[in-house]
């Protein structure tokens, strides 16, 4: 019989929902207590006695699969990104690694349009201001005023652009590998180098996958290219952003703005400058939030732990 551990915070809440189609397997589980996410100490505790997991973003280091090698067959990440995965180990000790490829395209598109349009049309400062007794008119400006600049332009970056472009935005995109022509014909987005994305972009959008090539890609050098009314908006991995040098930038008044759903440490510690600034937008690593695309990938991340310990998946 098959042991799992179950640590996806995004399924614990609803487990008993899925609890007979793991006993319809013989699968048995083990739910520890989950905040965000299981570091290498506290996955190092259980290792060698689950032959698959289903994760959220645990910390599966090398040191972590090979202590859990080589019972462990699988491991079944409930979501899209797995850099907090070592694939090489994963390789290495003969564990299959699984996801949900474009698990949240629609839902975090729709919030990089959100947050422009929110800095745009200004509305949570007239909010604010009319709340506090504050009759008072602040500027704001349209969409098709402005350009925007997307970093990593996948299958994300591309539903981003398509919205951009309806709202009659100037796009611009960077990446390092080519873009499909078609799409490029599609939406008439401009691929370039981040240099000038940077330095004519009125909102850039991070959008790329977090490895070594992204890793603090924007940092004190790139903020120093942007424009001063810029506005920086991440909602793809908190390490592509160097967060004290974001800070620095924001109070030297070097950019404009952020939109932030993700950060360097999670939760957002409460010290952090962040949570002072007025000319920031903060969310707890949320913009993944859609019923429908959870339940698709609910039942896709037990299928890839199903079929990962090489039982036959009956749905």
């Amino acid at each position: 019989m098959p042991t799992v551990l179950m640590t996806a915070p995004y399924m614990i809440p609803f487990l008993d929902r899925f609890k007979p189609e793991f006993a319809k397997y013989g699968i048995e589980l083990i739910v520890p207590d989950v905040q965000e996410r299981m570091e290498e100490e506290d996955l190092l505790k259980y290792a060698g006695q689950f032959d698959g997991t289903i994760c959220g973003d645990d910390r599966y280091t090398a040191k972590v699969i090979q202590a859990c090698s080589p019972r462990l067959k699988v491991i079944s990440k409930w979501g899209t990104g797995v850099d907090s995965i070592d694939a090489n180990a994963c390789e290495k000790f003969n564990v299959k690694l699984c996801r949900t490829q474009n698990a949240f395209t629609t839902p975090v598109a729709d919030t990089v349009l959100s947050y422009m349009l929110a800095f745009a049309r200004r509305t949570p400062w007239m909010d604010k201001e009319m709340k506090n007794g504050k009759w008072k008119k602040i500027s704001g400006k349209t969409l098709s005023e402005c350009t925007l600049g997307i970093i990593g332009v996948g299958n994300i970056g591309k539903a981003v652009a398509r919205r951009a472009k309806a709202f009659g935005m100037k796009v611009l995109g960077t990446d390092i590998i080519d873009i499909d022509h078609v799409f490029l014909s599609e939406t008439g987005i401009e691929m370039t180098n981040i240099e000038y994305l940077l330095s004519n972009s009125d909102f850039v959008s991070i959008n790329c996958d977090l490895n070594s090539t992204s890793h603090h890609l924007m940092n004190s050098d790139t903020f120093a290219l942007m424009k001063k009314t810029a506005v920086l908006i991440n909602t793809a991995r908190g390490p592509i952003v160097k967060e004290k040098d974001l800070i620095s930038a924001l109070n030297s008044k070097q950019i404009g703005g952020a939109a932030l759903d993700v950060f360097e440490y999670e939760p957002l510690p409460k010290d952090s400058p962040l949570l002072k600034m007025d000319n920031v937008m903060l969310a707890p690593h949320n913009s993944n939030s859609s019923p429908a695309a959870w339940e698709r990938v609910h039942w896709n991340t037990i299928k890839n732990l199903v079929e990962g310990l090489g039982i036959k998946y009956d749905k």
